[in-house]
């Protein structure tokens, strides 16, 4: 190692030190000295843009992160700090591209698609949605289609007659006195249930359908629920805007999943036209509405078997044209979000 490099390695070590311990002063000072005996010494540019950062100068900590992602070109937290950078600069656009590249860099990091999503969408997640459709719509019924732990269920106000479907829910709050969950698979509990019994008579007001991540099962739970629904009912779909091509696989290669769901907006848009479907632009995976829907309709279920083979067939690439245009992406706004519930 030549005494340049040496020189280096020792001031970048008490850079480090210092900036660990909240002297960004003397960090910057030490890291300064690293950066002119090794130019290329990508941990001192990356240090040097956070003591910049935490200082407030968005600017300069944007400099030294580009240096650090040049230097380090595989490298996802790089791209997870230039893109913090540029959201503080106002650049939305640039930070949600540098957040792209660390999730594809980092395909099974949850923090980095949760960051991706963020610079995705803005304006209420899908779960504060959910709570504003409730107050909104006032349902009498409710029907949950993928419960797991209970995060959106225990959102239903306990005057609403809620029937909730899992395989194996995972709920562990009390539940309210007009609500249960059925230990089954939605196809099961469609094909065995007195499903109108269930529901006291009335139809599915406000449904909620984030089961398996795979299209042909969120088809399936759609027919099922529109048949026991009204003109009036809403039908909102969870994880149809997906985030990158891994991510929306149909079998699961990472935590951060929504599988291929974006397929059903497609099929619901071009055979079911007389359906208004939007997809809200909602964190983290955007979040589907549907109304205006016809419960004597039997056109998805007497085309199941060539919707199946035409869509099993589609890549994901068919979204690069225009992505937003295709899923029907809605403003996250709740003023315009309740134009579409008449």
């Amino acid at each position: 190692m030549s005494k340049d490099l040496q020189l280096a390695q020792a001031a970048l070590a008490k850079g480090i030190a210092a900036f660990n311990a909240g002297d960004h002063a003397a960090a910057a000072e030490h890291l300064a000295v690293a950066t002119r005996a090794d130019p290329e010494n990508v941990e001192a540019h990356h240090y040097l843009g956070g003591v910049d950062f935490h200082a407030g100068r968005f600017p300069e900590a944007l400099r030294r992160f580009e240096i650090a992602c040049r230097l380090a070109p595989n490298r996802p937290q790089m791209y997870i700090d230039k893109a913090m950078a540029h959201s503080k600069l106002g650049e939305n656009e640039a930070a949600r591209q540098c957040a792209e590249k660390a999730a594809l860099l980092d395909p099974q990091s949850v923090p980095t698609h949760d960051l991706l999503a963020a610079f995705t969408f803005s304006g209420p997640t899908y779960a504060d949605l959910l709570r504003m459709f409730h107050s909104h719509l006032q349902p009498r019924t409710y029907v949950e289609i993928g419960v797991s732990a209970g995060v959106s269920f225990v959102l239903v106000p306990e005057s609403v007659r809620a029937i909730g479907i899992d395989p194996e829910p995972k709920v562990t709050a009390p539940l309210g006195p007009n609500s249960s969950i059925y230990p089954m698979t939605s196809d099961e509990y469609f094909a065995t249930r007195d499903v109108a019994g269930d529901l006291g008579g009335l139809p599915i007001d406000l449904a909620f359908i984030d089961g398996m991540h795979q299209f042909e099962f969120a088809l399936r739970d759609f027919i099922n629920v529109e048949k026991y629904s009204s003109a009036r009912s809403t039908v909102l779909i969870h994880d149809c805007y997906p985030l990158t091509r891994i991510s929306a696989e149909r079998e699961r290669q990472t935590l951060f999943w929504t599988g291929d769901i974006w397929r059903l907006i497609l099929i619901l848009r071009k055979y079911r036209p007389d359906l208004s479907v939007s997809v809200i632009g909602a964190w983290p995976t955007g979040l589907g509405i549907v109304r205006q829907l016809d419960p004597g309709s039997t056109v998805l279920a007497e085309h199941m078997q060539e919707i199946l083979e035409e869509y099993l067939a589609m890549d994901y690439s068919v979204l690069d044209a225009d992505k937003p245009g295709m899923l029907a992406r809605y403003p996250n706004d709740w003023e315009k979000i309740k134009l579409l519930l008449g």
